[in-house]
């Protein structure tokens, strides 16, 4: 093995941006929000995130000529035989990760320079950025379900403060308060998972646990599901991805991510494209050696994976805010991921989650630089003719359209053309609904995609009859609406067009090694035998072009190819089209409109029951039987024996000589009476 890796060097990955976020936090607040202030904190901040990404760069160049790193850097603490570390795994899966997270993340660095400009937490930004950085380095590269957990939450943690950065804002603390809560839920079904093991296997550490996993696989639950014992590996994968349903944002705990759009648009780049969100779809890959050994588990991600892509992707339809849109896509993009994942297709879902890392990434940074050049209005119904207006934001926002929807030869179409065919290919129960759905998932991701597309750069300019227009920011609008839309400065069309490249070819670069080649051998564990869809899909494959012109015969491109034909008739064509049809299908509107009412169900039912219990075991448990029964009923019964008992203590010879006697009395009349 020619190359080698350092633990030193590794290091220097994930705490280079954290010393970045601590100078920024530190030294920005003690200078201010003054010129040199804001300079130095994103000058420290980019910088560290700069580092982070050569290294990491160089990092899978060395992963690729063979080379591999598994220590422990430091020894928390050692509780009996399970030991709490600090270390690193790399292999073909990390190095990729940390390349994802650390070029978007410094993308997303830049671009905040020139969105974030006027904003008085300028500074405490780039300082959070930067922490979210940090974090999600230390949950892809750990090598220990500890040291995963940190990283977890630490994403979870930051994401709250990034969500509500402007806390004046009362929508944004609802907003992060909201993904705070659903992620606790995931998060405890994450912590079950990952004390099952421990407790089973005597460690965190990934290569000790998966050298156990077949004896896992023989343990039954002490549990019956319907009727059924339950097997310990599945009650195992089943709690872990429950983490992974919080965090990635599946069906039903999905509904935190619309509202994560109350941040500024750089957080929503970085939340929706590389950390946070793409963390449940990394750790389930990760731990594939435990999830090929549960079909039961398998089936239960793929359908909860078609559930999301098809059914968040139909809220993206009648979305407004442009933010909105693209968020609803990232949750559809999600449910693709997890639906691979349940196929067994790990390294499609995770190639999935790395195109779609760019090409999201390149929408939210188009979607703002829309908002910036539109004087912060984010409703697309008083876009329109931008494209002249804005032509980098506009031919970069169409790359990213185009990828997004699977244009054979964009980086979209590889990774979501693989993962239809892991669908149709697999064999488990639900692979059919999971087929069909993200068959149909194609078409609705075209239309609205391209419906916002055509609204915002194409046809009549509306920018100027919105009088209520919603800000993106807490400033709110300095311009008049009768000023024309503008193009971003350069720090923002320049990281546009640095997502634009990988947009398009990263695709086609890559799909080779990591889906049939052995970028991934020792990563990620399938079985061939049980899960045959990569076996299929190994046999389709004739090289990157051969395989996007065979697409363009294929259902899933004209279902494409209809989506946008459809958007473009109803939105350009026709334009009074849409109207009539909504209030045709009013009821199906007010459902979508209400987001399948979950929001309604999880205050009025799921938010109102517990407060519900909590008031009955408040005012019925702790007041009514506790203080009132116990303590206070204790009390006053010991107070009334008491009372009486004080009566019979007179202090006179003669009472007690009396109680004497009648004692005496007492005792001989029942020794005469039931002795006789």
């Amino acid at each position: 093995m020619s190359a080698t890796l350092s633990a030193s060097t590794l290091l220097a990955v994930p705490l280079a941006p954290l010393v970045g976020s601590l100078l920024a936090g530190i030294l920005g607040t003690q200078l201010g929000g003054n010129w040199i202030g804001r300079r130095l904190s994103h000058f420290l901040t980019i910088l560290g995130v700069l580092i982070a990404f050569i290294i990491s760069a160089q990092t899978l160049v060395k992963v690729i000529d063979g080379a591999r790193f598994n220590e422990t850097i430091y020894t928390w603490m050692v509780i009996g035989g399970l030991k709490m570390e600090i270390g690193f795994l790399v292999d073909g899966l990390t190095a990729m990760m940390m390349c994802v997270v650390t070029f978007v993340s410094l993308m997303v660095h830049l671009y905040t320079i020139g969105y974030m400009e006027e904003d008085e937490g300028y500074n405490r930004f780039f300082a959070y950025i930067s922490l979210f950085t940090f974090s999600m380095l230390m949950l892809v590269m750990s090598n220990n379900l500890l040291q995963l957990f940190f990283g977890w939450e630490a994403v979870g943690l930051v994401s709250y403060l990034l969500i509500g950065f402007w806390y004046n804002k009362p929508t944004a603390i609802f907003a992060n308060m909201k993904a705070f809560l659903v992620n606790r839920v995931g998060d405890f079904g994450f912590i079950m998972g990952i004390g099952l093991i421990a407790a089973y296997t005597g460690s965190f550490n990934y290569t000790e646990v998966f050298a156990k996993v077949q004896e896992l696989a023989a343990v039954e639950f002490p549990w019956v599901f319907f009727g059924q014992e339950a097997m310990l590996i599945t009650v195992i994968c089943i709690c872990l991805f429950i983490g992974a349903m919080g965090k990635s944002a599946q069906f039903p705990l999905h509904v935190w991510l619309p509202d994560s759009m109350e941040g500024p648009t750089p957080i929503s780049a970085l939340i929706h494209a590389a950390t946070m969100v793409t963390a449940g779809i990394f750790m389930v890959a990760r731990m594939s050696p435990i999830y090929e050994l549960s079909d039961a588990a398998l089936s239960f991600i793929m359908v909860i994976g078609a559930i999301t892509a098809l059914f968040m992707g139909f809220l993206g339809i009648i979305q407004n805010d442009i933010k909105r849109v693209v968020a609803y896509s990232t949750l559809s993009q999600l449910g693709y991921m997890t639906v691979a994942l349940g196929a067994s297709a790990y390294s499609v879902a995770v190639f999935h989650l790395m195109t779609h890392a760019f090409f999201k990434a390149l929408l939210f940074l188009g979607a703002g630089s829309v908002i910036m050049g539109c004087h912060h209005n984010q409703d697309i119904r008083y876009m329109g003719g931008l494209r002249k207006y804005m032509p980098i934001t506009w031919i970069t926002s169409l790359l990213g359209s185009l990828a997004l929807i699977g244009t054979p030869l964009f980086a979209g179409f590889y990774s979501k053309e693989n993962i239809i065919e892991a669908a149709k290919f697999a064999n488990l129960p639900g692979a059919t609904f999971a087929y069909y759905a993200v068959l149909a998932g194609v078409f609705v991701t075209a239309f609205y995609s391209f419906r916002m597309y055509f609204l915002v750069f194409h046809g009549e300019e509306r920018y100027d009859q919105n009088p209520d227009a919603h800000h993106d920011d807490h400033h709110g609008d300095h311009h008049g609406h009768d000023e024309k839309p503008h193009e971003s400065p350069w720090v923002v069309t320049v990281p546009l067009l640095l997502l634009a490249i990988p947009s398009v070819v990263i695709g086609f670069m890559t799909v080779q090694p990591m889906l049939f080649g052995d970028f991934f051998k020792d990563a990620i564990v399938v079985d061939a035998a049980k899960h045959p869809a990569m076996a299929q899909l190994a046999t389709m494959f004739h090289g990157s072009v051969q395989y996007a012109a065979h697409a363009f015969v294929t259902l899933p491109f004209w279902l494409a190819v209809a989506g946008v034909a459809l958007s473009y008739y109803m939105y350009m064509v026709n334009p009074a089209l849409p109207a009539a049809i909504k209030a045709r299908v009013m009821p199906i509107y007010n459902l979508l409109e209400n987001k399948y009412y979950m929001d309604w169900f999880n205050e009025n039912v799921l938010a109102r029951g517990a407060r519900g219990l909590g008031l009955a075991f408040w005012k019925g448990g702790d007041q009514g039987i506790i203080e009132t029964g116990f303590v206070n009923g204790s009390w006053k019964l010991v107070g009334w024996i008491s009372g009486i008992v004080r009566r019979l203590q007179t202090g006179y010879i003669y009472h007690y000589a009396l109680v004497m006697l009648l004692g005496v009395f007492a005792m001989l009349s029942y020794f005469v009476w039931f002795n006789k």
